[in-house]
Formats: C-alpha cells, structure tokens, sequence
C-alpha cells in the first residue's frame, strides 16, 4: 500500500490546505536564484539555499529563505565571520527592506526581502562533516542528505510538521525544547512515513535510540537520541526535552484513538482577563511572585537557559528559608523578562527549628552548645529531639519580598547575564502585580496550564457544546 493509499480522509483535507502553493514556491526560488548568483559572482563564496524551503518540506505560509555563503576552510575563523558579515551586508543593502545583524555560533544577518525572511549565514566548505569548523557547517551535509532521500516523503513531512506545531512540540529553540524541522524529517525517512511514526510514537519510552545510518560513535544521555546520518558524534534531538518527548507520544496516541483536526490546528491563544485572574488567583489561596528584569542584550539559546537556571537557584533559596514552591517558570520578552513563582506560603512565624549534632557525638555536641547557650538569640533550646540537639531560633527573613530584597539572592548560581541585569536593577512582583503589561499570555498559559492533548479534547468537546 503507497503512504498516499494509506492517509485518511482528513490527512488529505490537511494536505490540500498546508501544502506551498506553486505560486509561493516559485517566488521563494525565484528570490534565492538572484541572492545565490550575486554571492556567486562576488567570487568570496558560494551560495546554497539550505532548510526545508530547499527541501520543499515548508508548510504553506513559512517565507523564511537560508542561504549559505560557503567560503574556503583555509580562511581563518576573525576573516570568515568579517568577510561573511560584508559579503552578507552588501548583498542585503541592494534589495532589503530592513536588515540585522545577529549572533548564533558566529554572527550573520537576517534580512527582509520581498516580504521574506532571509538568513544570510557564513559557513565553511568543508568536504565531510566531520571536518566540520563551526555547527552551521553541518548543514549543507544535512541538505545533501535529505534532498536524495525524502521525494516520497514529502507530505509526510508537512503533516508531522503541521501535527508537532499545533501540539506545542515544534522547535528546537530553549523555550520550546522540541523537535526542529530537520529532526522531523529524519524520523518520517526512518519510519517511512507519517502514520507509521505516529504509531511508533505513541509507545515511545525515555531513552529511545535511533541510528539511521547505524554509525553511532558516541553515546547520549538525553530522553531521546537520533543520531546525526551526517555526523556519528552528534544527537539530532538533543534539543528535545523529557516534557516535549511524553508531550508528543501523548499526542500520538490521542490521535490514534481518536484523529480530529484540532490535532492539525492549534486552538486559539487565550488571554485571561484582569477579573478571571484576579478571581483565579483568589479561588487558588496560593501566593505569586515574581521577578522582573531587563533582557539581556543577547539570543534565546543564551537568555533562556540562564533564566532557567536563575530560576532553579531561586527556587532552591526560597525552599531553603522554607517558602514551598508549588510551580515556577520564567520567559522573555525584547525588553524585559520574568521568573514566576507560585508559593504555598509567603510569610513565616518568627520562630524557626534548628535540627545539630546527634546527642551522643561529643566533639560536635561540645561546638553546637558552645555556639548557640552563650551568642546567638535564641527562642528555646538547646534540647535534644529526636536523639539530636537542637534550637529555636530567630528567622532571618520571614516574608518572601524581604528574602528577595537581600544580598542572598546574588550569593545564588544565578545565570551570570541575568546577574549582571539584575545588578543593574530589577522589580519583585507579587499578585496582581505579576500580570505585568506585556506577561499576560504567559500568566494564562502559566494558570491554565494543561497537557497538548486535554487542550485538544477541550477543545473538541466545546466545539460539540456550540
């Protein structure tokens, strides 16, 4: 049976409504052809148009055009990225509306043209991508690879593409933790298709490994492995986190048991209203709080992961003076970002327990009472409980906006650009204060959090209910 015979009649209905038209197609090619020619006949470099829109695995809609500039690997790596830049600038300059300059590994730039985003990104025309000098090396191996294989494929790719963006799961970027556009076309060539990755997935356990090309030459630890065909030393998915992965096998097996087009469409985002939070917060009985920063002058993949990490820190020092942290997270905005953090408790009695030394070890016994009989205000103690000494004594910060204000949370492994920020200055919110101008999509999604597929079936059931 061919993968046409075997998609349903809504994969079909999908299809007719996600594939490029000619007409998109034929303007995107039409506008790498001109870009690719003046690169060329510059003669720094060679151009090559990269990505799925080469690959014709973009979904309708996706203008977003990569061209790489290839230059001689003999080139030194200050020379590549100044030569690249120019190059990148000058062709940009003749047929751009707005162009910027940004930073991955090394920086290139980012320019609209005709309404379509274009990347003009420097690499190096290495000969093997083991050979490779910088990770954007890699991809005209990836382009190779899968422009021979994935013909057949094609609509499987724009369905699975199509089905891991309406579920939440596209994107290897920090914030989203997913699957990137070429991991979902390596997973389509080695299932052989859409339905049978979707049937696969939904059994899919942490830990999974796939080796298309069986040449793994190193091994991984995260939830799912997909070894690079281009590269034996390098995991496609690592961008993938363990919550994305269950996310999207749940997904699967939703759809098996009962397909749907919400799997198809993502629903509608929702923005909860100054009075349905306010009301929320109130039905919950917990406390919220947060901190606001300016954003560090830098990408995603660095901001991001550096507020994660500010964020664990902080969390551990609140549970540390013992404010219960139920949930936290943390996002950014261009100007300014926010870790959030809903607690418990916000405000402590005045009397603290303080467990030392078991009552039979003399040495440390002999320190703890020297220590806490003669120098330190004390509520009551020491006395043993519970086979150890131990003290009452006077808590130190007794509400969360008094921990947060002190120098303790610059003595936490914050993210060093999100410390230097912070430095600089920063704002602790708490309730209503935390549906801060800008944050309100993030505060929703943050009260009304719910797994890919109960979203799905709300949304199916309200549409009966219509």
């Amino acid at each position: 049976m061919s993968e046409e015979e075997k998609r349903s009649s809504l994969e079909e209905e999908v299809l007719k409504e996600i594939r490029p038209t000619t007409e998109e197609l034929e303007q995107m090619y039409a506008l790498a052809d001109l870009l690719i020619g003046e690169i060329n006949a510059r003669g720094m470099a060679t151009g090559m148009l990269v990505g799925s829109v080469a690959r014709r695995t973009c979904v309708r809609g996706d203008r977003d055009l990569d061209i790489f500039m290839l230059f001689d690997p003999e080139l030194p790596r200050e020379e590549l990225e100044r030569e690249g830049l120019s190059l990148a600038h000058s062709i940009a300059a003749r047929h751009a509306e707005q162009v910027v300059e940004k930073y991955a590994e090394h920086p290139y730039v980012n320019a609209t043209i005709h309404g379509m985003d274009v990347d003009l990104v420097p690499c190096y025309r290495v000969t093997s991508a083991t050979g490779i000098q910088s990770a954007v090396d890699r991809t005209p191996f990836h382009n190779r690879y899968i422009s021979a294989r994935i013909g057949q494929f094609t609509d499987d790719v724009l369905l699975l593409k199509q089905f891991v963006k309406a579920g939440g799961v596209y994107g290897s970027d920090q914030m989203t933790e997913g699957f990137a556009g070429y991991l979902c076309e390596l997973l389509t060539l080695h299932y052989g298709g859409f339905k049978n990755l979707i049937t696969a997935g939904a059994d899919w356990r942490p830990g999974l490994v796939i080796d298309i090309e069986e040449h793994q030459a190193k091994e991984f630890e995260d939830p799912l492995v997909v070894i690079d065909p281009v590269d034996p030393r390098r995991n496609v998915s690592a961008s993938v986190s363990l919550t994305k992965l269950l996310e999207f096998s749940e997904l699967c097996r939703g759809y098996l048991e009962s397909p749907s087009r919400w799997f198809f469409y993502r629903p509608p985002v929702c923005i909860m209203t100054r009075e349905e939070v306010e009301n929320e917060l109130s039905r919950r009985g917990s406390f919220f709080y947060a901190i606001s920063l300016p954003t560090p002058p830098l990408i995603e993949d660095i901001v991001v992961p550096q507020l994660r990490k500010s964020m664990q820190t902080l969390t551990e020092l609140l549970e540390r003076h013992e404010f219960v942290v139920a949930r936290a997270d943390a996002t950014m905005l261009p100007d300014r970002s926010m870790i959030l953090f809903e607690l418990l408790v916000d405000a402590l009695p005045a009397v603290r327990y303080h467990a030392g030394p078991p009552a039979n070890s003399s040495s440390n016994t002999r320190k703890f009472l020297d220590k806490y009989m003669n120098n330190t205000p004390i509520f009551a103690g020491p006395f043993i409980k519970d086979g150890r000494y131990g003290v009452e004594l006077e808590r130190k910060f007794r509400t969360v906006r008094e921990l947060f204000s002190s120098k303790e949370v610059f003595q936490t492994a914050l993210g060093k650009h999100v410390k230097i920020m912070m430095e600089e200055e920063y704002a602790i919110l708490s309730g209503m204060e935390c549906w801060a101008p800008g944050f309100e999509i993030f505060m929703s999604d943050f009260l009304m959090k719910r797994s890919p597929l109960v979203r799905i079936r709300r949304m199916e059931t309200q549409q009966k209910n219509t």
